[in-house]
């Protein structure tokens, strides 16, 4: 029997840098975003990251997306 999946939902992760420490290394820190519909498009995920981030003081460094799948 093959296994087939199934797109469940999608989160939404983003980095931010919220300074430096001593040596100048940067300070990251993440927030996760859950319950992203999985047929939302990457492009569109990736424009809210950075129009909300565009809002914050604190600069956006990455974004990550997590699809979650079921499989049976």
């Amino acid at each position: 029997m093959a296994v087939t999946s199934v797109a469940k939902e999608s989160v939404l992760v983003v980095t931010y840098q919220t300074g430096v420490n001593a040596s100048g290394a940067p300070i990251l820190r993440q927030r996760s975003f859950p319950n992203i519909l999985a047929a939302a498009p990457d492009q569109d995920v990736f424009d809210v990251a950075n129009v909300l981030y565009a809002l914050q003081q604190y600069p956006l460094t990455a974004v990550r997306r997590d699809n979650r799948f079921e499989l049976a």
